[in-house]
């Protein structure tokens, strides 16, 4: 395997006219269909190397996406895709584009980007989040996702990086029920961390990674994301990212799902929220 997957991942191949060429790898699946994180990290790469192309205005060697907005249309298969762009705004210090991900003549994600230069420095005012309680390096006992682990038969992203889950709160793992919130620890590949451009993606990615929370109230099967917002708070520092994903309220129909994910200083490097569907 590339010792940069998720950087394979997010390579682009420029086709004229604010177009992209890339192509997902089966790894990057949540059973047969492409993870939608990893979705959302290719419309943020377009959208950056759209701005990048074009030299808009703004120190470009620190814009990042900042937040992402995308709507879920379609499952597309790995394999080739294309994205095209549009610019709505460059500004020097916020800039908008549009981007459209598709698979032969179907699109799969519409995805609105705003990017900027993410906060860097000690903030004016933040509050202790509950995932700072978590361990900052997995304990010897958290459940690692291999791909002969039954959850990783099914999450073939664990292939791409190092993921390891807080067992006490995966409670489906044991056959069990308990609250819809899951932590774990998730890490790129080295050669992916030490590229700040990936680790930005990385971590946008990570706003999407855990398993539907659904799982801990008995409920199993495909939860499809309907609509994702995520926002990358600032660069992530190397080390391992730690991931808090819960819900609020289960609907008959509908779930909310919100990730938090700290880096390894305990900094919040991102927040998302999905309105997904209950699985059937």
């Amino acid at each position: 395997m590339s010792s940069a997957p998720f950087r394979d991942l997010n390579a682009l191949t420029p086709g004229g006219d604010g177009t992209f060429q890339a192509h997902i790898d089966p790894i990057w699946t949540i059973g047969p269909k492409v993870h939608g994180g990893s979705m959302m990290s290719l419309c943020a790469a377009a959208a950056r190397a759209r701005l990048v192309d074009d030299g808009g205005a703004g120190d470009l060697a620190r814009v990042q996406p900042l937040a992402v907005g995308a709507n879920y249309l379609a499952a597309p298969d790995p394999g080739e895709v294309t994205l095209s762009t549009t610019v709505r705004k460059r500004g020097k210090q916020v800039s908008f584009v549009d981007v459209e991900l598709r698979q032969g003549d179907r699109v799969a994600v519409h995805a609105s980007v705003t990017l900027g230069v993410p906060d860097a420095g000690e903030p004016h005012y933040s509050v202790d989040h509950a995932l700072a309680q978590l361990p900052v390096e997995p304990p010897a006992d958290a459940v690692i996702l291999t791909p002969d682990h039954p959850m990783g038969q099914i999450v073939h992203v664990a292939q791409g990086c190092d993921m390891r889950v807080d067992g006490t709160s995966a409670h489906f793992l044991a056959g069990n029920q308990g609250e819809p919130e899951v932590r774990m620890w998730v890490r790129p590949r080295a050669d992916d961390e030490n590229d700040p451009d990936t680790a930005a993606l990385f971590a946008i990615m990570t706003g999407d990674i855990s398993a539907p929370v659904t799982m801990n109230r008995g409920m199993f099967g495909w939860a499809p994301t309907v609509q994702l917002t995520t926002y990358l708070r600032r660069q992530p520092a190397p080390g391992w990212l730690r991931v808090m994903a819960s819900s609020t309220v289960l609907g008959s129909a509908w779930f909310e799902e919100d990730h938090t994910v700290l880096d390894s200083t305990g900094a919040i490097v991102v927040q998302s929220r999905q309105l997904a569907m209950i699985p059937r």
